[in-house]
């Protein structure tokens, strides 16, 4: 069995927080090829909870380096990610990405960002701010997180074969939790509708003034706009069976801006769907790598840097 590259720890400076991370780097030959890794919602670390160490495994062993990160706040890295913007939060990946550039054998022009979900809007923003020869996506919305939050919440009422009585109950609330964000009120304000929805505390349970404040400032968060401004190309990934993301809507919201007459020519979009896969684009119940997932990112990579030429 194949263990997971042997990894240093490191540490860089974004803005006026240090962030904590883990890099691994093949081990053979000169390194040309690298990605930024940036984790989802929450208080991800730099493995994502168990998501990215073989993602990271496969990545290395293909000849690519690859730098994960703890959010600011989590783990080792200094800061609050509860206190920051999405604007934040590209910054750090921005960092990231001049760290990994910035080591010994590395090519600028080939170094780029990899998201996944919540980290998706993050690396479209970070792209769409500076340059990058290349962003992937996985299992990121293409709308909105208040619309995105409200397709799952939908799904989980599904899936515990609620009444169309409570679901509808339960969706209504979450639309008053939408529009009290947008109406900017306090926590205070709005703890009586967490009392009210009972039957899916689960979905809103860790909520305090602090994440409701960050989740006010994030939920009508656009990610066309960013993919708009691209100037590099983009491959967005997705489970075809994701209960969190509005797959089918999300190809078309990319899509369109894809084809928008004021997109750079240098953002062609690849958009990969891996049938019957998961958030995580994994297969079996959440056991397996869903086939081809991983081989497709090595392989989109590198033919991404091959067509940079010398740099």
């Amino acid at each position: 069995m194949a263990t997971d590259p042997v990894p240093r720890e490191v540490r860089f400076v974004s803005d006026e927080v240090e962030l904590a991370g883990t890099m691994a780097v093949p081990d053979r030959g000169e390194v040309a090829h690298g990605v930024v890794m940036v984790g989802g919602s929450g208080a991800s670390d730099r493995d994502n909870d168990t998501y990215f160490p073989p993602l990271r495994r496969h990545l290395v062993e293909a000849g690519i380096a690859v730098l994960s990160y703890d959010k600011r706040g989590v783990g080792s890295s200094t800061g609050e990610w509860r206190d920051a913007t999405l604007d934040d939060l590209a910054g750090d990946a921005l960092a990231a990405l001049r760290f990994l550039r910035a080591q010994p054998g590395m090519r600028t022009g080939e170094v780029g960002l990899f998201g996944h979900s919540e980290g998706g809007w993050v690396v479209l923003r970070a792209a769409a701010r500076a340059g990058a020869p290349w962003v992937i996506t996985n299992s990121c919305p293409g709308m909105t997180p208040a619309a995105q939050d409200r397709h799952a919440l939908a799904n989980a009422l599904r899936r515990s074969a609620a009444t169309t009585r409570l679901a509808e109950g339960v969706l209504t609330w979450y639309d008053r939790l939408v529009d009290a964000g947008r109406n900017d009120l306090g926590f205070a304000e709005v703890a009586s509708l967490f009392d009210e929805a009972h039957p899916f505390t689960g979905f809103w349970g860790d909520m305090d003034e602090r994440l409701w404040e960050f989740q006010k400032r994030k939920q009508d968060h656009d990610p066309v706009p960013d993919a708009l401004r691209l100037r590099c190309p983009h491959l967005a990934i997705f489970g075809g069976a994701d209960e969190l993301v509005p797959v089918a809507d999300s190809v078309r919201l990319f899509g369109a801006a894809a084809c928008h007459p004021d997109r750079d020519p240098r953002a062609r979009l690849t958009v990969e769907v891996f049938p019957g896969a998961d958030h995580r684009i994994r297969t079996n119940g959440g056991t397996s790598t869903a086939p081809g997932h991983l081989d497709t990112l090595t392989r989109w990579i590198k033919d991404r840097n091959s067509r940079l030429g010398p740099q």
